[in-house]
């Protein structure tokens, strides 16, 4: 028995060669590109088999029959007796030029050539997408039927089908797979498509919240799912089946699921939250298409829907499919595969599979550098503060990943310790004294970075200083609130300020601000500290607005307590649980490597959640905190006391690890 495939490379046509070849004599000639040449031993490889039964033909899909040399169509006529045309563009995403050319000009080549070499029995894998939207049910034996075929995908493979239908004058047969997914066995699968643009989102889930915590679904139309394997078998055994032709066979799923209960198994298999409350997409069907339509027209609609698709993985005409109106009838195959023992699995017991094999080798993370060395080797990175501390902790993680890593302070001496720190390590840190708080020093200092270094790529805000001193103790000391503003905010804006026509420039640069858990849960004794650091965290959001589009990104991090020299004067902080440096220095790291526009621990969230759903509530928690703890030594202007806390007091402090008391 002789075949001919086209599409023999894709993840469909590779897997049917391998099971025409399990056939006794069976020789498959299958058409490739001269450029993919290299291919071939591979394949053959794959198959199993000698180059006598796997013989290359070279052509291409877009040229007129196939553009297969006249020798090699005189040497195949009359010789093949089953012809399988598998080649197809299977991506949403492709523009309409190339699944035309592909889809439709390609499949009337194929006919062509199918023609000209006389085959006995023409095999048309097509899809369900043939259906284009229809509403109800779409049997076999409906074709002219089809409606709603505005999208390309749709319409081409609605085309393709009609180019079998009309212009073959062999007998043929169509075949009309679902969303095909990969092996129910091993879950292998070659590209991201269909169900697994969700798989990304799923996945997000799993990492914010526990998997016991319910949470909202999408429920919507029914999406028809088959694994590979399936379709391959079903495709084999029916097509050697003997018939005149002009048949259709749906390779579907008898049962389908809606896109909710989907997306449920698929978070179960994945461990993530499950599914307890779906909210119906239909609901969205009440706006009227001409509304829908004028506001995409919108730039800023446009541009925000965008931005939310791609920050979830999800291809722009995803929503346009989640409603999916149509469900396939496939008793004629179902009839076809009677006696066969094939039949397509339940979703629910190889889902599973699918998920390990997706998270192990097709998650697009896996092919992304998230090192801190991929992220800012050769890059100019500036830790404010960075002489003790988070800032000298975080510029040894830069140093040593291979970035040109400068550090400023105040105390050369400070400086200078830092920089031998570092050789010593075997890495080296630029030093520059500079008082920030001063604005003209703070000039200076931006001025000579431009000079010797072009500027910087990433900018590490972390100088600061703290003051914890309760407001009825500050009356008579205003200055604490003017000198925390000036170091805390001015100083960071007029150095950030500087450099940021520098990164426009260039339309790159990320700046992270070390701002503090006191901010989200407005810590009582640190009203000068966490005002300062609040300014801080609004200009970044009115910035990081501004400069979206020009390649400019901020991250704020609501830090909670470090053990630094700046909490050393609160002695009542030498037993309370705190981050050490090099912790600290991980989030740094992790904010330059992700970019995300905060950082902020759970109790901090859960903090900023109590203040704006229940601030009394809040407010009461805050007043508690701070009639329990008393005030440092230091703020009370004594020396050598030692504050004694209550067993309450102790409790707290151990149960609320990093914020400030």
């Amino acid at each position: 028995m002789h075949y001919f495939v086209t599409g023999a490379t894709g993840f469909i046509g590779k897997r049917l060669v391998k099971k025409l070849l399990e056939r006794k004599g069976a020789v498959v000639h299958f058409l490739i590109r001269k450029e993919s040449e290299g291919k071939v031993a591979d394949l053959r490889s794959y198959w199993g088999v000698t180059a006598a039964r796997a013989v290359p033909v070279f052509g291409d899909l877009t040229a007129k029959k196939l553009g297969v040399s006249a020798d090699a169509s005189k040497a195949l006529k009359g010789k093949i007796d089953h012809f399988y045309h598998l080649a197809a563009v299977y991506d949403l995403e492709a523009d309409a030029d190339s699944q035309i050319a592909v889809n439709v000009d390609g499949t009337r080549n194929t006919v062509d050539f199918a023609k000209a070499i006389g085959v006995g029995h023409f095999h048309h894998v097509s899809s369900i997408a043939a259906a284009g939207l229809y509403e109800g049910v779409f049997r076999e034996d409906m074709f002219d039927e089809a409606e709603g075929l505005d999208h390309p995908y749709f319409m081409t493979k609605h085309e393709s089908e009609k180019i079998v239908r009309q212009e073959s004058k062999l007998p043929w047969t169509v075949y009309r797979p679902a969303a095909v997914v990969g092996d129910s066995s091993t879950g292998e699968m070659d590209k991201i498509d269909g169900p697994y643009y969700f798989f990304k989102l799923i996945q997000r889930l799993r990492q914010i919240l526990p998997p016991w915590m319910p949470s909202v679904g999408l429920e919507g139309g029914r999406i028809n799912i088959v694994p590979v394997d399936f379709v391959v078998d079903a495709l084999d055994h029916i097509s050697h089946q003997k018939r005149s032709g002009g048949a259709c066979f749906h390779l579907v799923d008898p049962m389908g699921y809606r896109v909710g209960d989907v997306l449920d198994i698929l978070s179960k298999a994945a461990h993530a939250p499950k599914m307890n409350l779906f909210v119906n997409a239909a609901l969205m069907g009440f706006i009227p298409k001409s509304v829908k339509k004028g506001l995409m027209a919108l730039a800023p609609v446009r541009r925000v829907y965008k931005a939310i698709m791609q920050d979830l993985g999800l291809p722009e005409d995803m929503m346009t499919f989640v409603n999916y109106p149509t469900r396939f009838d496939c008793r004629e195959t179902l009839a076809a595969l009677k006696g066969s023992g094939i039949a397509c699995p339940n979703f629910k017991d190889y889902a599973w599979r699918l998920w390990d094999y997706w998270e192990r080798h097709l998650d697009p993370d896996l092919h992304i550098d998230r090192s801190l060395k991929g992220t800012v080797a050769g890059k100019v990175v500036l830790v404010t503060g960075g002489s003790s501390g988070i800032g000298l902790a975080a510029a040894h993680k830069f140093a040593e990943a291979g970035a040109v890593t400068i550090i400023c302070g105040r105390d050369q001496d400070k400086l200078d310790e830092a920089c031998a720190e570092a050789k010593d390590k075997g890495y080296q840190f630029i030093a520059y004294p500079a008082d920030i708080a001063d604005m003209a020093d703070a000039d200076r200092f931006v001025k000579l970075l431009i000079d010797n270094h072009g500027g910087v790529d990433f900018l590490i805000n972390n100088a600061g200083r703290s003051i914890r001193r309760a407001i009825e103790g500050s009356y008579d000391r205003f200055h604490d609130f003017e000198r925390t503003m000036q170091l805390n905010y001015f100083g960071c804006l007029r150095v950030t300020m500087g450099l940021l026509p520098g990164m426009v420039a260039k339309r790159k640069g990320h700046v992270v601000n070390i701002s503090s858990i006191g901010v989200l849960t407005n810590a009582p004794r640190f009203s000068a500290y966490v005002a300062s650091k609040a300014a801080l965290d609004a200009w970044t959001r009115c910035a990081s607005s501004e400069f979206a589009d020009q390649g400019i990104s901020f991250t704020t991090i609501n830090m909670p307590l470090v053990r630094t020299p700046m909490i050393a004067p609160t002695q009542i902080y030498k037993n309370v649980p705190t981050l050490a440096p090099e912790e600290a220095a991980d989030m740094i790291a992790q904010a330059c490597i992700f970019k995300p526009v905060r950082i902020a621990t759970r109790l901090g969230v859960t903090g900023q959640v109590l203040h704006a759903f229940v601030p009394r509530v809040a407010q009461i928690v805050m007043n508690t905190s701070f009639r329990m703890f008393p005030d440092s030594s230091a703020a009370k202007g004594e020396k050598g006391a030692k504050p004694q806390l209550s067993a309450e007091a102790v409790a707290m402090q151990q149960m609320m690890r990093g914020i400030h008391f």
